[in-house]
């Protein structure tokens, strides 16, 4: 059996946000999906540092851009979830789903 990392709640949360927003996956659009969908707010502190984790893991990648919103200024980043990081997602999904088979029942329970 290999040994695994898997990625943290907050890890998860970013890069999924990072691919429910596709070509639009710059800083402030990922920050707001995850507080949208997660209804939890987002330090600026802990998001950045999140990302430059993942980036260092090899997860996520980013090109710069120059903004079409004349509003913004200066180059913005967006982001993009590696295919390493895809994997690591699944593998993170798939521990969760084994490790709820059965609980249906007892999770209900909680709300």
């Amino acid at each position: 059996m290999t040994r695994r990392s898997f990625l943290g709640e907050f890890e998860q949360m970013v890069m999924l946000a990072i691919l429910q927003q596709g070509d639009r996956a710059f800083a402030l659009e990922v920050r707001r999906e995850i507080e949208r969908s997660a209804d939890r707010s987002v330090s600026r502190g802990a998001f950045y540092t999140t990302l430059e984790r993942l980036e260092r893991k090899g997860m996520v990648t980013w090109a710069e851009e120059v903004p079409r919103d004349e509003a913004r200024s200066g180059p913005l980043r967006r982001f993009a979830v590696t295919d390493s990081g895809r994997r690591a997602l699944r593998d993170s999904w798939n521990a969760v789903r084994t490790l709820a088979r059965g609980l249906d029942d007892v999770l209900e329970e909680a709300q």
